[in-house]
């Protein structure tokens, strides 16, 4: 009977480690609305992306690395650190890399920019009470035509769903540089994941910005499903794409990226 009981707490622990390996890495480029919790302390996550927008005028956008470098603090705090350079950008935002709106006469545009914040845990899930968190970042330009830093600030929260399904959404603002002025740019977002294997995720999205502020301001809303695939325990590889829902909006793009965590 002891032998018994010692198997299956063997048995138990093999499991639950194995669950612990299967577990899902957390990446904030998983899709445009963030994960709503801080990387572990003491870790490492870091996630890149290429990017391809087909804009509804001139040159599309070509984003690459998209590095997020996340280094987990406390439990309840993370630092982030980024860099980006684009090609063709112009105001089309599908990812967390902001970007000023550019011009619209067919002019191939160039930016790098690096990025610099931290990642708050505010609330876990209790009830009705969502899981949430707090992201403060700025973007500063390094290379381009437009030079002033972007500050850009996200709430983001999510309720874990029967058969472990989950709701997340989010609402970033930013406040960012246009050719003429500056203006702000609101970001609202919701996404449903959902589970397929202990490996495998899907998911469907909606999500836009919107500008406030510009003599003829924009509304970009975007239709997203995608997935990811977890490799042994500490990589994960992930594609979306997307449809834009107005003539303002790109009429398609596409995301394709990895993380590891160390």
């Amino acid at each position: 009977m002891h032998r018994l009981y010692l198997a299956a707490a063997i048995a138990g622990m093999a499991l639950t480690t194995a669950r612990a390996e299967r577990a899902d890495l957390g990446t904030d480029r998983d899709a445009f609305t963030p994960c709503t919790h801080c990387v572990a302390p003491g870790t490492v996550l870091t996630e890149s992306s290429y990017v391809f927008i087909d804009n509804p005028v001139g040159l599309p956008t070509n984003n690459y690395p998209e590095l997020l470098v996340r280094i987990g603090g406390n439990e309840w705090w993370e630092w982030r650190l980024g860099a980006n350079y684009g090609v063709g950008s112009q105001g089309n935002v599908v990812t967390s890399v902001e970007v000023g709106e550019g011009t619209y006469d067919g002019r191939s545009l160039y930016e790098s920019s690096v990025l610099y914040g931290f990642k708050l845990d505010t609330s876990e899930q209790d009830g009705w009470l969502p899981e949430s968190c707090f992201i403060m970042e700025a973007s500063t330009p390094t290379y381009g035509d437009v030079f002033g830093t972007v500050p850009v600030a996200t709430l983001a929260g999510g309720w874990e769903l029967p058969l472990e399904w989950r709701l997340d959404a989010a609402i970033r603002y930013s406040y960012s540089e246009g050719e003429l002025n500056w203006f702000s740019r609101w970001g609202p977002s919701a996404v449903l994941r959902i589970p397929l294997t202990d490996r495998f995720e899907c998911h469907a999205e909606w999500f836009g910005t919107f500008t406030q502020g510009l003599f003829d301001d924009v509304h970009r809303p975007f239709f997203s499903p995608g997935f990811h695939y977890i490799i042994g325990s500490n990589a994960e590889i992930g594609l979306r794409v997307g449809w834009g829902l107005t003539d303002e909006s790109a009429p398609f793009f596409s995301d394709a990226g990895l993380a590891f965590r160390y």
